[in-house]
């Protein structure tokens, strides 16, 4: 039998195993996720050979020793969980055979971890379980800890909350699986032809349209693929080509699919893994999340699309028309596969269903609109699509799996909290120079983690230091309006009684800075929770975790590892490493966003506050894009670029709304005035 075969079989027989448990299933935490991590350690056998490179050109030797290593992964995690009662029963302790279990247990786990993501993440996992065990008691100072033994180190490896059956693995089997299985169905019943088709119906008719057909398309892809590699893959070799027929440079071509395609991932409803780890951390709603991110991601693009425009302009690129694509006649060739399911999906999840419900019903959705189109799905079809969600599951799955041996150290030993505290520390309580810090801390991890393992990390580590410094600026803000409540005065006493006088009247904005450093950080804590009100101690947190989640995607486009950059150099065949600089030039709202969450209410404020802030910020990125470009409708030369960097500056900065609108009226007068002025009357630069 080919090794197609056998691999469709195992594909469709995997999916049809996590639809019964998402959908009927009453099986507790522990044995779902142990049967999800043992069937994908067997598909990862398959599909990720010894020694790499194409599973069907492997020697016999080779096919018999990957499947062995697979089905013994299975066999231990499914002997481990079936053991647990006896291992309580026993007082947590560990028969012969469980050691051998265990041991065997985690060794396959960071093998396959090797196989589909490197070495980076294997190597954590063995610091990580070595320094609870064994050099964390030889390490000074606040990262010292005194041990644990081998035996209860395996014990909560295996059976703890964030171990590699715990929280994340949960995510993994419900959340993830299920959308991932989404999009295969989708791309299965011609989604992915209908995007590009739509993009280029939708974008290809302006100024720097097949850059724009990039944007819209890697935009829309995301909701589908969740990844920035597979969507600079699949939308690229149609976009790439063609802004290179239009006179785009292909280094910049290729930068602008690898920047669009990394927002893939920042653009509800799916938002790619990183939202429903983020969802279970926080424990805020997924539709909450999905609903304050639409506006950021709308800016993420329209940043990259302002690229496009600026570029098409300065090498006089004009518009593509193209007579033979009309929306109409796309949306009816194409487009009810597409739209009808994703309609669905918001619907449901808008109505309150959980996300895994949600998205069984949107693949069935996806099989029945097929049929009011030319690209019916049928059995093959459906059979097609269960084997490629599974396909596409095997890095995440194991992935997710495997990252919780770590995550669950960080909890055990304290790590998180004492990097918090040293962040805290290193910013001198400054946001930007923490945000700063996490974002080289991103880049660093990046370099060798996949996006949603950043964020994992990222956001166990440093999250709780930035959600404090976000609620101290509040609190700073109600010390200065003198608003503090009644009830949090008694605990401010107890604090500072010396200076309780100053809480019954407004301050200067340092002395309530200087107030609020001056208590006991074992009072702090038990201030943030009773300064605030809930709603906006919730928005504080999700800030703290957006911020996290958007720097963790810089990896993608940045230099020296930027794997979408890579992958956009490949197809456009350009040299990766100055692609991967333009792509992280054009990316730079990855930067600039996150310090909107922390500065602003983009997040939680009100809904005018949150379109004021959209709006003005539509205009301070387009200036600084223009400042970075040194071109508007026409060249800008270096004294006006500095202008407009200060014109941004103040389109961005979280100010009063006269402010704001000054800015964006000389913005709009120097747009008019630079489009009037023919080239010849502008310097060259």
């Amino acid at each position: 039998m080919k090794f197609d075969k056998i691999f469709l079989y195992l594909g469709v027989m995997v999916s049809l195993l996590h639809i019964y448990f998402n959908l009927f299933s009453v099986l507790s935490n522990l044995w779902q996720n142990s049967l999800h991590y043992s069937s994908f350690a067997i598909l990862c056998a398959l599909v990720y050979p010894f020694r790499g490179g194409e599973p069907s050109e492997r020697t016999i030797p080779v096919l018999v020793y990957d499947l062995t290593l697979g089905i013994t992964a299975a066999v231990c995690a499914i002997y481990m969980i079936s053991m647990e009662d006896a291992i309580y029963a026993r007082g947590v302790h560990l028969s012969t055979a469980e050691w051998i279990a265990g041991i065997l247990l985690i060794l396959t786990a960071i093998e396959f971890t090797r196989r589909t993501t490197g070495w980076i993440i294997p190597v954590l996992i063995i610091l990580s379980l070595t320094y609870v065990g064994w050099w964390g008691s030889m390490v000074t100072g606040v990262f010292k800890f005194s041990g644990l033994t081998p035996e209860t180190i395996l014990f909560r490896s295996i059976y703890g909350d964030d171990g590699i059956f715990g929280n994340i693995a949960r995510i993994s089997s419900t959340f993830v699986f299920m959308f991932i299985l989404f999009g295969a169905f989708l791309l299965k019943s011609g989604a992915g032809d209908f995007v590009i088709n739509l993009a280029r119906a939708v974008a290809g008719r302006f100024v720097g349209g097949p850059g724009l057909v990039a944007v819209f398309a890697s935009g829309l892809t995301g909701t589908i693929s969740g990844s920035a590699v597979a969507n600079t893959a699949s939308t690229g070799v149609i976009t790439i080509p063609l802004m290179k027929r239009a006179g785009f440079n292909p280094k910049f071509a290729a930068g602008v699919e690898a920047s669009a395609s990394t927002g893939g991932q920042l653009m509800p409803p799916i938002m790619g893994a990183g939202a429903f780890v983020m969802a279970s951390y926080t424990q805020i709603p997924y539709t909450t999340i999905v609903l304050y991110s639409v506006l950021p991601a709308v800016l993420y693009f329209a940043t990259v699309a302002f690229f496009v425009r600026i570029e098409a302009k300065r090498t006089n690129i004009m518009a593509v028309e193209d007579e033979n694509l009309k929306i109409f006649d796309v949306i009816k060739e194409g487009g009810l596969p597409f739209l009808l399911p994703i309609s669905t999906l918001i619907g449901l999840l808008i109505y309150g269903f959980t996300p895994t419900y949600a998205a069984g019903i949107s693949i069935m959705a996806v099989i029945v609109s097929s049929w009011l189109t030319p690209n019916k799905m049928g059995l093959q079809g459906i059979l097609d699509a269960l084997a490629l969600g599974a396909r596409n599951m095997v890095m995440t799955a194991i992935l997710l799996c495997s990252v919780g041996l770590v995550v669950n150290v960080i909890a055990t030993a304290g790590i998180g909290n004492t990097f918090s505290l040293m962040i805290t520390t290193w910013s001198g309580d400054n946001m930007l120079i923490a945000i700063l810090l996490i974002a080289l801390a991103s880049l660093v991890l990046g370099m060798g983690l996949p996006v949603t393992a950043a964020y994992i990390v990222l956001g166990t580590l440093s999250a709780p230091a930035l959600y404090n410094l976000i609620v101290d600026t509040h609190i700073v803000d109600i010390l200065v309006r003198g608003a503090l409540s009644e009830e949090v005065k008694p605990l401010m006493m107890l604090a500072i009684p010396d200076k309780l006088e100053l809480l019954n009247q407004p301050m200067p904005i340092e002395q309530a800075k200087a107030l609020l450093a001056s208590i006991p950080p074992d009072l702090a804590a038990t201030l943030r929770d009773m300064a605030l009100a809930p709603e906006t101690a919730t928005f504080a947190l999700l800030s703290a975790h957006l911020i996290i989640f958007w720097l963790s995607q810089d990896s993608n486009v940045t230099p020296p590892v930027c794997l979408a950059a890579f992958t956009a150099a490949a197809i456009a065949k350009t040299p990766p490493m100055s692609t991967g600089l333009q792509s992280w030039k054009v990316a730079k709202g990855l930067y600039i966003i996150p310090l909107l969450f922390a500065y602003t209410p983009l997040i939680g404020g009100s809904w005018y506050e949150i379109l004021s802030i959209f709006i003005f910020a539509l205009f301070g990125l387009y200036a600084f894009t223009c400042a970075m470009q040194g071109h508007m409708e026409n060249s800008v030369s270096w004294p006006f670029r500095a202008v407009l960097l200060v014109l941004a500056f103040f389109l961005l900065k979280p100010t009063v709304i006269i402010v704001h609108s000054i800015a964006a009226v000389c913005f709009l007068v120097f747009f008019v005035v630079n489009a009037r002025r023919s080239p010849k009357d502008i310097p060259v630069q």
